[in-house]
């Protein structure tokens, strides 16, 4: 028999019963737009659309490029790791039509002292340095460089055929050169290749799996939705690394620009997610973008690696940025627009607060309904009966769950091994906690630019590269 108050537990009981309709319908929501995804995956899978490449990297890397291609790195405060970047890079992809601009802040002499070292006599090495001190954001160090390659074009009297977007942390592929190349020469405007995170053994295990949670989820982003909006004829978001565009769809860009009062640069100064909006910009212009997957001869994706944030403050600081750049400022500057398609996908993009949102509402869901059992069992109170309708919401919301966990384990395990498909479910709760503490972060961000706070580059430190040959044998082992 009950004996606490009925009406405190009434409004208990209210609570809960609010709370779990609230979280139960919109997480039900959720679980068919994800179910809708992998049902048009595995119908690609079946008919032979979502094959991925089987490739020689030696052919790849030693393939003639079409054209001369420019590679655009961004710098700000990268010392730790722009030289091996620039050296692993330079010797990657030994063709001569290859430039690379390295982009670099007056006042940041570290990061160009290390650049300078790194350059080695290559005459294929290009160092901007911005005139104004930085941070700005990445996209007005991108447009310097453009600038950078663009009067470098006039002076030579060639155009380049292709440009190629890296970070400074990144370890490029010996086949991507060639695959980018290959892609924008078969008529594509917009590619982009998969990125893998690298698993970072030598961490605390802490570190390690605050780092490694981005495994799961590019692996699956990249090894799913991405083939699936390649396959459905949507704009590519771009990854700002490992992605590539024809010269001519940096025309448009400029154009476009020029035409709406913006200046002759192809990227908006004043954003934080540059390198989603260029995918997307392209295909808004009639350009053709394309998600490209292989694997060359030892089974390995052809893909961009780098170790990814492995503190947790870092880790949510990055994720904000994303939230805030792609579901809110995204809103704001991309808009909606095509087809039935890109408006899926791209409401997709923009759950973000609200994924926040209904995943804070599951935790205290979670917390009150273990005081309340804990009331039950000991027989301070009676149990609280749930309808069918609700009843059967929650049953759908399980099963729908555990096709989740049996997704992500699958395409961790493909790229990554079971162990770590196995570490990829243990994390989930960990990856729950990250995009509420974010989407919050994100959500406070957007207002304060409502009222006019100016964007700043919110660039994530990097301590490590995985071309350091220490690293990269902890990581093969």
């Amino acid at each position: 028999m009950s004996v606490i108050e009925p009406g405190v537990w009434q409004c208990l009981a209210l609570l809960q019963h609010e709370l779990l309709l609230f979280a139960g319908v919109f997480f039900l929501i959720g679980a068919i737009d994800d179910l809708a995804l992998d049902a048009v995956w595995l119908w690609l899978r079946v008919t032979g659309r979502a094959m991925t490449q089987q490739r020689s990297r030696r052919a790849l890397q030693h393939r003639s490029l079409s054209g001369p291609v420019a590679v655009l790195i961004p710098a700000w405060q990268e010392a730790a790791v722009i030289g091996q970047t620039i050296r692993h890079l330079l010797e990657t992809w030994p063709q001569p039509g290859v430039r690379v601009y390295v982009g670099c802040y007056r006042n940041d002499p570290d990061t160009l002292g290390v650049a300078v070292a790194s350059a080695r006599n290559d005459p294929r090495l290009r160092l901007v340095i911005l005139d104004r001190a930085g941070p700005t954001t990445k996209a007005d160090c991108l447009n310097r460089l453009y600038a950078a390659l663009a009067l470098d074009e006039e002076r030579a009297g060639q155009r380049f055929s292709a440009v190629v977007f890296h970070d400074a942390e990144d370890m490029v592929d010996p086949g991507a050169l060639g695959l980018l190349d290959e892609a924008i020469a078969g008529g594509a405007d917009f590619v982009q290749l998969p990125v893998e995170p690298l698993v970072p053994y030598p961490r605390r295990w802490a570190a390690r799996h605050l780092a490694s949670h981005y495994c799961e989820e590019f692996a699956e982003a990249h090894g799913k939705g991405l083939v699936v909006r390649d396959a459905l004829g949507a704009g590519v978001p771009g990854a700002g690394v490992g992605c590539a565009t024809s010269r001519r769809a940096l025309d448009r860009l400029v154009a476009r620009a020029s035409g709406n009062g913006a200046g002759s640069m192809p990227f908006a100064s004043d954003s934080l997610t540059e390198d989603y909006e260029l995918g997307l910009a392209i295909a808004a212009a009639g350009g053709r973008c394309r998600f490209v997957r292989a694997r060359g001869e030892d089974g390995r994706l052809i893909a961009t690696r780098a170790y990814f944030p492995h503190r947790f403050d870092t880790v949510v600081r990055q994720k904000s940025r994303w939230v805030l750049g792609i579901a809110l400022l995204g809103w704001d500057r991309v808009g909606w627009n095509g087809g039935l398609a890109e408006y899926w996908m791209r409401a997709r993009d923009r759950r973000g607060p609200l994924t926040a949102l209904v995943l804070m509402v599951g935790y205290v869901l979670v917390v009150l309904t273990g005081i309340m059992g804990v009331m039950v069992a000991t027989g301070v109170a009676d149990p609280v009966p749930l309808s069918p309708l609700l009843r059967c919401v929650l049953i759908t919301n399980a099963a729908a769950f555990a096709w989740r966990i049996m997704m992500r384990f699958a395409f961790t395990t493909r790229e990554y091994g079971w162990r770590e498909g196995v570490w990829a479910v243990a994390r989930l709760p960990l990856a729950n906690v990250i995009t509420i503490i974010a989407g919050r972060r994100a959500v406070f961000a957007y207002a304060r630019t409502l009222l006019g706070a100016a964007a700043r580059w919110d660039k994530t430190d990097h301590d490590a590269h995985p071309a350091n040959p220490g690293l990269m044998q902890a990581v093969q082992s």
